[in-house]
């Protein structure tokens, strides 16, 4: 998950506290409490616009080189040690 798709996570999930919120107000009235739950709601989207602003920009990812599954060609190797072996003979 990219950082772009956490922030967006956060943002959706204060939108649905916002919307829990106003269902509790209808069933209970505005109280103290409500209030404060309200206020502290509108801190935490202060406090995530502040995050999305001071985060650099995401940089693109690079493009993957497709790696073929055909043999390499042989004479590529033709002048190429063997590990632990030495150089093959002419």
């Amino acid at each position: 998950m990219s950082l772009n798709d956490d922030l967006t996570a956060v943002q959706r999930c204060l939108g649905e506290l916002d919307r829990a919120l106003g269902r509790l107000e209808r069933r209970l009235g505005s109280g103290p409490e409500l209030r404060r739950m309200r206020s502290d709601a509108g801190h935490l989207r202060e406090s995530l616009t502040l995050l999305c602003e001071s985060q650099p920009p995401e940089r693109p990812r690079p493009a993957m080189v497709q790696i073929p599954d055909t043999p390499y060609d042989p004479s590529l190797w033709r002048d190429a040690d063997e590990e632990g072996i030495g150089s093959r003979a002419p």
